[in-house]
């Protein structure tokens, strides 16, 4: 297990490594994330456009993006311990073919049968979520130690830009498109994300056939360890994530800012936007600046190395709650507009150094486990936040929820900051010249 920082002298090397941007090996890593961040984004848009033409009614428009969401969340929790049982480059490869053979079938069902597409869409969530762990183990055996935050800096721009990328060009592209024709579009996306990718390293591969062999000619006392089931390894990850008291916190963390803050932005924004300034342009201007400033923050982590990168990481998550607190009074619009770009800084400023951190300490074995269940809890209880912060707004108002939701996300991650290990993000402190 990776526990301890790498040693001074490494570190003193590193600016003398070859970019990441110039490896292939992780250029075709980063190719294929880009396609599944391209195909993830503009799925619901295609699909909104289908309500638009009534190939699908707004009520069936829901039914499918929940189908997707429930097989998304059953999927990533899975994929986690397969892609820790078996070859990470394997998983990616058939959750892509799986996500790209639900694309026909949501064009087969296109006006024809709801539960065609119902099914489908699970079918598409579940390709997305099984391939999410892998990809992030998958980094860690493509990419060396020194070189990983500049890689997960790539990887957040490239599922940054897709999500401007995404929805703009699939309004381009349905100018001269059917809905039918851009759903099997994004079946090819996914072929890319499946096929590009390289095989990694492959840190900590099961046991080879060859291997076992060798060891049943050497004896019973030099068999093989048999596997645990599939509900023991699962058990197993959570237990590796508890032996990092600041992924726990820091996990913690960053459920408060999604749930609350994230879904209190998501229900309040759009109703503000219209009720209080009487324009639609401040939904569409505070989004883009969102994504921007995400944009800008992955630019600036991919370089900078705090000397805390813990605490600074969990200022950056903190940073969020600027976005709900420019919501509670009625300010110039610039000041909301201002406030998602600080708020997309902020959450590249967490999100980088948190892959890397988690890349680093985490058992090369178990690191799959341990990012599905940052994915399975991070996304698992965004719907819950959603379903909650509606009937607290209608109840007690806008003003009254946004300000506990900014309170929120500024003291949970204080919080999260007083846990001993999450200074550093590591179990054990960087040395002195660090």
């Amino acid at each position: 297990m990776a526990s301890t920082p790498a040693p001074t002298t490494a570190d003193s090397a590193a600016p003398q490594a070859r970019s990441v941007l110039r490896d292939p090996a992780f250029l075709r890593l980063w190719a294929g994330t880009t396609a599944s961040g391209l195909a993830t984004w503009a799925l619901p848009f295609v699909l909104g456009l289908a309500v638009l033409h009534r190939d699908l009614s707004a009520a069936g428009l829901g039914i499918v993006l929940a189908a997707r969401t429930v097989g998304f969340l059953l999927a990533v929790a899975v994929g986690g311990v397969l892609a820790d049982r078996h070859s990470r480059r394997a998983v990616v490869l058939w959750s892509g073919l799986a996500a790209a053979a639900a694309a026909p079938l949501l064009a087969a069902g296109l006006g024809r049968s709801l539960a065609l597409m119902t099914a489908a869409a699970a079918l598409a969530g579940a390709g997305q979520g099984a391939c999410r762990p892998a990809f992030q183990a998958l980094t860690a055996e493509t990419v060396d130690p020194a070189r990983r935050q500049q890689a997960n800096a790539a990887m957040t721009l490239a599922v940054r830009s897709s999500t401007l990328a995404g929805p703009a060009l699939t309004a381009l592209l349905a100018a001269w498109l059917d809905t039918a024709t851009l759903l099997l579009g994004i079946g090819v996306l996914w072929l890319a994300a499946a096929l590009v990718p390289g095989r990694g390293a492959a840190a900590a591969a099961p046991v080879s056939a060859a291997d076992a062999h060798a060891g049943a000619a050497a004896g019973p006392a030099a068999r093989p360890t048999p596997r645990a089931g599939f509900r023991a390894e699962f058990l197993d990850g959570l237990r590796e994530a508890r032996r990092h008291p600041w992924f726990l916190a820091g996990l913690g963390a960053l459920v408060a800012v999604v749930a609350l803050g994230y879904s209190a932005t998501s229900v309040a924004l759009p109703l503000i936007s219209r009720d209080r300034y009487g324009t639609e342009w401040i939904l569409a201007a505070a989004m883009t600046a969102y994504t921007l400033g995400a944009l800008a923050g992955a630019l600036v982590i991919a370089r900078l190395r705090p000397r805390s990168q813990g605490w600074a990481a969990l200022a950056g998550l903190a940073a969020y709650g600027v976005a709900p607190l420019s919501l509670v009074l009625p300010v110039h619009p610039l000041v909301i507009v201002a406030a998602y770009a600080v708020a997309g800084i902020g959450i590249e400023l967490f999100n980088v150094p948190w892959f890397t951190a988690t890349q680093r300490e985490v058992a090369p074995d178990k690191l799959a486990r341990v990012s599905s269940l940052d994915f399975l809890v991070s996304y698992g209880l965004a719907p819950v936040g959603l379903a909650l912060i509606a009937p607290a707004i209608g109840a007690f108002g806008p003003a009254p929820v946004l300000a506990v939701c900014a309170a929120a996300c500024f003291l949970v991650p204080a919080a999260a900051a007083l846990v001993p290990t999450s200074r550093h993000f590591a179990r054990t402190a960087p040395s002195a010249e660090d």
